[in-house]
C-alpha cells in the first residue's frame, strides 16, 4: 500500500515538474512570478484529475519549487549547466526529467538574475518528501545518497537522520 502510495507521489513530482515545464515554455518573461503560477496550476491540475490530495499536491508542488530554485541558484552563481548541480554523469538521468530540469532552472535563473534576488537561504531536504535527481549529503554523517531520478528522500542508511542538504560541485569545492 505505502509503495503503491510512494510510486503515485514520485510520478505526480515528474507529471507536476513536466507540466510546469510546458507552462515556463509559454511564459518566457517574469520566470519566477510565472514559477509560482505554473506550480499552483500544476498542482490545481493533479487534484481535478484526482493524482492527488489537495495535502499532497501542495506538498510534492513545495518540493518541485525547492529543488527548482535550488538548481536556479546554483546556475546563477555558477554559470554552469545542469552537471554540477546533479553532481553525477548527466548520461545517467532520464532525458526528458533533464530537459524539464534545465528548461525552468534556466528560466529561474533568468529572473533571479533580472531581479537582482540572491536567495540565501538555507536548503534542506527531509526524509519523507520527494527530490530530483542528484545527491543528499546526511546533516548528521556526512553519509551521501544519490538520486538518479525523482524519489522519496528515505532516513540516511548510515546513522538514520532525517535532515540532508544538496551536494554541488560549489558545495564540494568549499568543503575543500
Amino acid at each position: 500500500m505505502a509503495d503503491d502510495r510512494d510510486k503515485r507521489q514520485t510520478d505526480a513530482y515528474e507529471k507536476m515538474l513536466e507540466r510546469v515545464t510546458h507552462a515556463m515554455e509559454r511564459a518566457e518573461e517574469e520566470a519566477r512570478p510565472r514559477l509560482r503560477e505554473a506550480l499552483e496550476r500544476a498542482r490545481k491540475r493533479a487534484v481535478e484529475l484526482g493524482e492527488l490530495t489537495t495535502e499532497e499536491a501542495q506538498r510534492i508542488s513545495d518540493y518541485v519549487r525547492r529543488d527548482v530554485e535550488d538548481a536556479a541558484q546554483y546556475l546563477s552563481r555558477n554559470q554552469e549547466d545542469l552537471a554540477g548541480w546533479f553532481r553525477m554523469d548527466m548520461q545517467l538521468i532520464e532525458s526528458w526529467l533533464l530537459d524539464r530540469f534545465a528548461s525552468i532552472a534556466d528560466r529561474t535563473r533568468l529572473e533571479l538574475l533580472k531581479f537582482n534576488a540572491n536567495l540565501e537561504r538555507a536548503a534542506h531536504w527531509h526524509t519523507g518528501e520527494i527530490t530530483g535527481p542528484g545527491e543528499l549529503r546526511c546533516e548528521s554523517c556526512g553519509k551521501i545518497m544519490r538520486f538518479e531520478k525523482a524519489g522519496h528522500i528515505p532516513p540516511c542508511p548510515k546513522c538514520s537522520h532525517t535532515s540532508f542538504e544538496r551536494i554541488t560541485r560549489e558545495t564540494e569545492d568549499d568543503a575543500e
